[in-house]
């Protein structure tokens, strides 16, 4: 049944063959699973019974499926598909980042949250930052490739590989993260750069947080994100029960919030699949792991890479002042660190225009091929390239719109000030300023990034990264030396700039063949 349901009426035995093949089923397992001496003698038998089948018993999962090729959108109705798609993807996207501003909120009010603290001196919030920041880039691979293929898995209901490829991909990071941060340890105890304390310290802060986003990464693919802030609002909750009723140390009672997560995110993950897996019959085969390094590479690096490029400017910040860091390799700097804080924002405003293109995308790119005729086929591209061109739009909107409010909240009493009980210098408005810019930049490029990952084209996106990430430290590094460190932000700008264009150029020449490379994506 498993053959019908990807080939359904197969024309020759080598179509059986090769679905068995992409099943797992190997030469030499044939003979021990299933008693016959090769596989060829198994794909002729499974042939020749699917041949004996009557027409309707041999229709292949899509076949079986109900048909309403005659419904068709009128044009006016388009509008009106818009306007719901956008209502409803666009908050959507908001909310799955409750977990960031519930940290925000927490910060704001009480100072504090699961991996931040406005106690911290200098050196503790170096150390915790930069554990942060490597929990965030050595976890980025293994999300990325979790996403894409356990997304695959799940929309293909096939919810053991899913299941199992989640528990391989997270023992993975796992082992990973241990390699490279036994390497920094090493490294740091030959030469003395920090002390080991200092080095521990991030090491366990960059530990749990990359732990944590591994665990999480599942809840996107299986269409559960709604788990995420729920497990980061009660964890936030018991941090700050812990810091304001115990007398444990800052770092213990993050340490163990964190790990609360972790275990609340593993405990519901397990009941779900169990559940899940019991309601509808496990398959047996399981992910070969070859193939899905083999499809999944470019998004691993792609996910490491995207986090070094957003965190590139950052150290060459905190390392630019050698009267400051003259005992280590670079220091936090508050007054940048609170500019990009505030630039940030503008990247989770944009998000939500972000789910909701991709929503669009692809909606209408199924619509369109339904209703397009072949010979008109080059109204196929032109007509979502519009599209496109809408969403870019969007993104300028929302844009002026944060803008607004982030000039309301640095320039008004009600704002920075009363936040956070001090005036905003002018350095990090400057640094928010560029910063924003920078992070619009990123936005535009990252929606060319998913439309382009969406038409199964990662390498374009991958080399393009590379080239920006080089002229991002290129340029930051000099201008942060030669004029001032927080000018270290303008070599992101021009990195996302050059990122953006790059992709944007590759985006205007496939939707000129979009119904080639829609075909050969799928």
């Amino acid at each position: 049944m498993q053959v019908i349901d990807k080939v359904g009426n197969p024309v020759n035995v080598m179509v059986v063959k090769a679905a068995l093949e992409s099943m797992g089923i190997r030469e030499k397992d044939v003979i021990v699973d299933y008693g016959y001496y090769t596989l060829m003698e198994l794909a002729k038998l499974v042939y020749k019974s699917i041949k004996q089948r009557s027409p309707k018993e041999v229709l292949n999962i899509n076949e079986r499926k109900p048909k309403n090729l005659n419904k068709s959108i009128p044009i006016s109705d388009y509008l009106w598909v818009k306007a719901k798609l956008f209502a409803k993807y666009y908050p959507l996207g908001i909310f799955h980042l409750m977990p960031v501003f519930i940290q925000i909120a927490s910060i704001i009010v009480y100072g504090y949250s699961l991996w931040t603290y406005m106690g911290f001196n200098i050196i503790q919030s170096t150390s915790v930052v930069f554990g942060v920041i490597l929990g965030i880039v050595l976890s980025g691979g293994y999300v990325q490739m979790l996403g894409r293929q356990a997304s695959f898995y799940w929309n293909h209901k096939e919810y053991y590989k899913t299941k199992i490829l989640t528990k391989r991909l997270v023992i993975s990071g796992i082992k990973g993260m241990t390699a490279v941060f036994a390497f920094l340890l090493i490294v740091n105890y030959v030469l003395g750069t920090y002390p080991t304390s200092f080095v521990l310290v991030t090491i366990c802060y960059g530990f749990l947080i990359g732990l944590l986003l591994l665990v999480m990464a599942p809840y996107h693919a299986i269409s559960q994100r709604w788990v995420i802030s729920v497990v980061i609002a009660v964890s936030s909750l018991f941090a700050l029960m812990l810091h304001f009723y115990t007398s444990f140390h800052i770092y213990i009672t993050q340490w163990l919030s964190i790990l609360l997560a972790i275990s609340l995110s593993q405990l519901y993950l397990y009941l779900f699949f169990k559940l899940k897996i019991t309601k509808d019959k496990p398959e047996n085969l399981k992910p070969r792991q070859l193939m899905v390094i083999y499809k999944n590479y470019p998004y691993f690096f792609y996910g490491i890479l995207i986090y070094i490029f957003i965190f590139i400017d950052r150290f060459l910040a905190w390392s630019a002042d050698i009267e400051l860091n003259y005992r280590y390799l670079f220091l936090y700097e508050k007054s940048y660190e609170i500019g990009m804080d505030l630039a940030i924002v503008v990247f989770f405003i944009l998000v939500g225009v972000m789910e909701y293109a991709i929503a669009s995308f692809t909606k209408f790119m199924d619509l369109k091929q339904r209703s397009i005729m072949i010979v008109d086929k080059h109204n196929f591209g032109k007509s979502l390239y519009k599209n496109y061109k809408n969403h870019v739009l969007i993104l300028f909107v929302m844009l002026l719109l944060v803008g607004m409010f982030l000039y309301c909240f640095i320039i008004n009493s009600w704002g920075y000030q009363t936040s956070f009980g001090e005036q905003i210098d002018v350095l990090s408005i400057r640094v928010c300023v560029i910063g924003g810019l920078g992070y619009f930049f990123l936005s535009w490029a990252m929606l060319n990034a998913l439309y382009l990952f969406t038409l199964n084209r990662p390498n374009e996106v991958l080399k393009a990264l590379i080239v920006s990430s080089i002229i991002n430290f290129t340029i930051g590094f000099f201008i942060s030396r030669w004029v001032s460190y927080e000018y270290s932000v303008v070599g992101m700008l021009i990195g996302s700039v050059v990122f953006m264009v790059y992709t944007t150029n590759h985006i205007k020449a496939y939707f000129k063949q979009l119904d080639f490379y829609y075909y050969a994506a799928y």
